[in-house]
């Protein structure tokens, strides 16, 4: 209890100094966190990456579900949430720009992700920070790989119908503030799914 109102009032700290980097007052639920992961068949997933990881929220649960062969790139541009993350999850390798995804994905030896998982607040970015996010994240996706995002209203969604197939949207009320999960997958399935 005490861990999750630390954890409340850094996030709310770092949302008050960055709050087009952060994008919430508070960390994801764990009615998110399992809305984001339920869809992804985990018995085959054996490459994932997080963006914008922050305290760990959805890192908990993705943690719990993972084959354990799994491997899992954090992203964070958030130095000491960084550094938390490493700490806490010391088999996940962490990186600070999810913009640099194609090198540290060379670095770890993998060729092409089963999964992406991203909490970034997309809408809240610039333009050109955007595409670049959007460009590494269909480059580093296999052909028929899942995409799953959540925001905070369906602004994207034309954005993300113009690059994925958009297989599904939840509301997730629950959350504070109430998001939106987006279920993508990367044009150009090998096996049909």
């Amino acid at each position: 209890m005490i861990k999750s109102m630390q954890e409340q009032l850094l996030f709310l700290y770092k949302f008050m100094r960055a709050p087009r980097q952060i994008g919430s007052v508070a960390p994801s639920s764990a009615f998110l966190a399992r809305k984001m992961l339920e869809p992804v068949p985990w018995n085959r997933v054996r490459s994932v990456a997080e963006l914008g990881a922050g305290t760990g929220a959805i890192t908990k649960h993705l943690a719990k579900t993972l084959h354990k062969e799994t491997k899992v790139l954090l992203f964070e541009k958030d130095h000491q949430l960084r550094g938390q993350l490493s700490a806490r999850y010391k088999n996940f390798a962490c990186y600070a720009d999810a913009c640099s995804m194609e090198p540290a994905l060379r670095r770890e030896g993998i060729e092409s992700l089963d999964c992406i998982l991203s909490g970034l607040p997309f809408f809240n970015f610039p333009p050109e920070l955007r595409e670049q996010l959007m460009h590494q994240i269909e480059t580093s996706l296999k052909p028929g790989g899942l995409f799953i995002a959540f925001q905070y209203s369906q602004q994207m969604r034309k954005r993300l119908s113009q690059q994925f197939e958009i297989e599904r949207i939840h509301f997730v009320p629950l959350n504070v503030p109430p998001a939106f999960v987006y279920v993508c997958r990367k044009k150009g399935a090998a096996d049909g799914h």
